[in-house]
């Protein structure tokens, strides 16, 4: 038999025994079932979905409005070309490079493997409370399928209350009066302190406000008290998890399909929803309100700290959600394009649905008779209370609201495929022999984030939701960004990364010393600057006029850390599992794996599709020049995906034959396994004439290949 380096080529399988030998084909065929998307727009538009979600509509035309307006694009721009653009491009190398999940792309990098697994529990607990926004959404959609009046247009209903604002009051708010519940204008100088404080209660909330809380939500008067189930919210969340699993069940297959409605239906609706809003009055004074700048905020950090975030979060890197889609792309696909597509194409959704906001605050406003910045809001309060309020107020109001919920559905639903198929992948990828039961995999996962998302549909479930949307993506992405390019640029190499490049590309990034420049120090810079800024600015939690008892942030860090420590605690792992002294394997663990590389670095049977001459002397040189650690183990069912061993040299020896034989067939003591690593660790580099003829060999058998084609 031979002397096994720890990687096997399938030319080599001749040499092999019989047990060896189907064990190895069969190890083979289940690591090449890693699909592809069927064409390039299934991955444009996923990852357009992906990246254009619920903040691009609720929160980004808010922060423009909050810091200056149209000055806002100035710190926008710079901060996407400077942190959104690299981490964009960096993820959706590593992953299209290696075809690996958000895991197993660190075989790069073993020592930050903790990176994979953190992106992985940051992704389950947002997905977690993220789909109970999308059932809001649905129980507002099933609520606006009514021939009459939207039931948030009146104050006549079961769930509303004194405070419920049944009278207009802009004209007695003129005169600085208040209105009481028959809808008398009282000024303060005719009643005592006690009755006008009193007064404040009456007309105070808009009908859609009292449907959202009340009628939907139930809400109590705080998180300790949790109050009832809301079985209809309970029925919505699983309606949102049934549908999910319906367009993931066959993976990227059935994802790549979905996303053409998903990614592209909500341009359709913000272009009507536009078309309409410009017809209203008022909505110009919202647009102006909009887009008017204000360039004396650009002197306030806050404002570049907001452009910041907003890039980072609204693009999603350091979630694992890139590196998984750009996983299933083919080698030689032009991901450098694809970064420019899919970050513009953001960006400009973002800018795009200002206009409709704007345009519709406006029109609440002039109804109102209020400046716009008392209408203007984000997050639920616009999606929920202020839209819908507005929406009641049109003509055909039902029609108008089934519109953009279904649109809020798309955003949200394109988003959650793609956390939902990354935490599936992170689990099959893991663990490979799980491969051919993604479906049932698929489904166990859906049913876990279902119960555990159940929580929430209780009467305070908001108050928890608002906690975990606080900690749970905020401070940890950020953490986990800082950690991932330090560990790409600086410990893998940005050089080494960029010949990656340069591999897949045929040409380095434009221009490579910009992304070597930017990845190495403008971006972890940048990073920290936003991380440092955020712990100094951070705000005690509040959900309205409610505020969170004081042991409320502590449960929130202890959500964020759940994430990041999986980071330290990985990496403590994977030293103590070494042997020899500290500082040596460590030096072992910060090298690339000796199977990381693309498929074809793990194969010598690839298509003339996938990979020309060029690229194969290429992929051959790597395979003889990657520097990393040579064990055994690599050989057993951690190192997953779709790899194919790399040669070895071999020599006869019937009782190592036996031995290895054991070692596939899982028969092998631990004293026997340390034998085989110390007996047969051997450096391949050095071999530099089995190398030639092995690369030589390739060439030739490539060659007549294409000949017999």
């Amino acid at each position: 038999m031979a002397k096994l380096n720890g990687l096997i080529a399938p030319d080599d399988l001749s040499m092999m025994s019989n047990g060896v030998k189907k064990d190895l084909l069969k190890k083979q065929q289940s690591k090449e079932e890693k699909g592809n998307w069927d064409s390039k727009w299934e991955f444009l538009l996923s990852g357009l979905s992906y990246a254009v979600g619920l903040g691009n509509v609720w929160r980004f035309p808010y922060l423009v409005y909050r810091n200056g307006g149209g000055a806002f694009f100035i710190p926008y721009t710079i901060m996407l070309l400077f942190v959104g653009l690299p981490l964009f491009l960096m993820e959706l190398a590593a992953g299209q490079f290696s075809s690996e999940g958000p895991i197993t792309v660190w075989k790069m990098n073993p020592l930050f493997t903790g990176l994979g697994y953190a992106m992985f529990l940051m992704s389950t607990l947002v997905g977690i409370y993220y789909n109970i926004i999308l059932g809001w959404a649905l129980y507002f959609l099933y609520s606006s399928f009514t021939f009459d009046s939207l039931p948030w247009s009146t104050c006549d209903n079961p769930w509303n209350t004194v405070a419920c604002r049944r009278f207009d009051i802009s004209n007695c708010t003129a005169q600085k009066g208040r209105v009481d519940g028959n809808g008398t204008c009282i000024l303060n100088n005719t009643v005592s302190k006690s009755e006008w404080e009193k007064l404040a209660i009456y007309n105070s909330k808009m009908p859609s406000d009292e449907f959202f809380h009340h009628g939907v939500l139930g809400i109590t008067d705080g998180i300790t008290d949790m109050g009832s189930l809301r079985i209809p919210l309970v029925i919505c969340l699983f309606i949102c998890w049934a549908i999910i699993f319906v367009c993931l069940v066959r993976g990227v297959k059935s994802m790549g399909k979905v996303v053409y409605f998903t990614a592209l239906f909500p341009y359709v609706v913000l272009t009507s929803l536009l078309i309409r809003a410009l017809t209203l009055p008022g909505a110009a004074d919202g647009i102006l309100f909009y887009l008017k700048p204000d360039w004396e905020r650009l002197k306030h950090a806050a404002v570049w700290a907001d452009a910041a975030m907003q890039i980072f979060f609204s693009l999603s890197p350091c979630w694992g959600g890139l590196i998984c889609l750009s996983s299933y792309n083919k080698f030689h696909n032009n991901f450098y394009i694809d970064t420019i597509f899919i970050a513009f194409g953001n960006c400009l959704t973002s800018f795009y649905a200002g206009f409709v906001i704007f345009g519709i605050v406006g029109f609440m406003a002039h109804e109102l008779s209020v400046p716009v910045s008392e209408v203007a809001s984000q997050g639920p309060g616009l999606a929920f209370i202020a839209y819908p309020e507005a929406v009641a107020r049109f003509p055909l109001a039902p029609l108008w609201s089934i519109l953009f919920f279904v649109m809020l559905l798309t955003l949200g639903l394109g988003t959650q495929f793609t956390m939902i198929e990354t935490v599936v992948t992170t689990l099959v990828d893991t663990f490979p022999k799980l491969r051919r039961r993604k479906p049932t995999i698929l489904f166990c996962i859906v049913m876990f984030m279902f119960l555990s998302g159940v929580f929430l549909c209780y009467e305070g479930g908001i108050y928890i939701l608002q906690l975990m949307d606080n900690y749970c993506a905020s401070f940890s992405a950020l953490m986990i960004g800082l950690v991932e390019v330090i560990a790409i640029a600086w410990v893998y190499g940005a050089d080494r990364f960029l010949e990656d490049c340069k591999l897949m590309l045929g040409h380095y990034p434009y221009k490579r010393v910009y992304w070597k420049f930017i990845w190495k120090y403008v971006c972890p810079i940048l990073i920290v600057f936003i991380l440092g800024f955020s712990l100094i600015d951070i705000q005690p939690v509040i959900y309205g006029t409610y505020k969170f008892p004081h042991w409320a942030p502590f449960v929130g860090w202890c959500l964020s850390l759940t994430s990041v420590s999986a980071i330290p605690v990985v990496m403590i792992l994977q030293i103590l599992k070494e042997q020899g002294p500290i500082i040596e394997r460590i030096k072992w663990l910060v090298r690339p794996a000796a199977d990381f590389g693309p498929k074809h670095f793990r194969s010598d049977n690839s298509s003339d599709e996938d990979c020309n001459d060029d690229c194969y002397r290429q992929i051959q040189n790597l395979k003889h020049n990657r520097k990393g650690k040579k064990d055994i183990r690599s050989l057993s069912d951690k190192h997953i995906d779709s790899q194919i061993p790399l040669a070895s040299n071999f020599d006869d020896d019937e009782e190592d034959e036996m031995e290895f034989e054991d070692v596939y067939n899982n028969n092998v003591s631990n004293e026997q396994q340390k034998r085989l690593n110390k007996q047969y660790s051997i450096d391949y580099r050095s071999d530099n004439q089995s190398a030639n003829l092995k690369e030589a060999n390739g060439l030739e058998n490539k060659k007549s290949s294409n000949n017999k084609k």
